[in-house]
């Protein structure tokens, strides 16, 4: 028996039958892949715009916000409440008159009891 230097390779199929029924599985996966991605994208065409005119609107707010925040310090500043109170009649209570009047209707203090004396013992061992 004669050795064979090269080992049993499969034999491969190389008919004109199995390369057309190669080509059309091809042809199928590809029109199907294709399909699926146009699909997709007429599903998600309106995405796009949605999220530039969404971008558009969280600058606007954005915008909105910082003038507002500037506004809010402003109007709450130190100075500007010191004239609305001015308006509105208020005054400082530095420049206000002050009276005094003694408290009624408050029971006095308890008599603090007598003084009382502490008694410590010390044992040293």
């Amino acid at each position: 028996m004669a050795r064979r230097l090269l080992p049993d390779l499969p034999r491969f199929d190389l008919s004109a039958a199995t390369w057309r029924a190669r080509a059309i599985r091809y042809v199928v996966i590809y029109l199907a892949l294709a399909l699926t991605l146009v699909g997709a994208r007429l599903l998600t065409q309106d995405v796009r715009p949605a999220l530039r005119e969404a971008q558009t609107r969280e600058a606007a707010l954005t915008t909105q916000r910082d003038e507002l925040e500037i506004r809010v310090q402003a109007l709450g500043s130190p100075q500007r409440v010191r004239e609305w109170a001015l308006q509105n009649g208020m005054r400082r209570f530095a420049e206000t008159t002050k009276t005094t009047a003694p408290l009624t209707g408050v029971p006095a203090p308890a008599p603090a009891p007598a003084r009382t004396t502490l008694e410590v013992k010390t044992e040293w061992k």
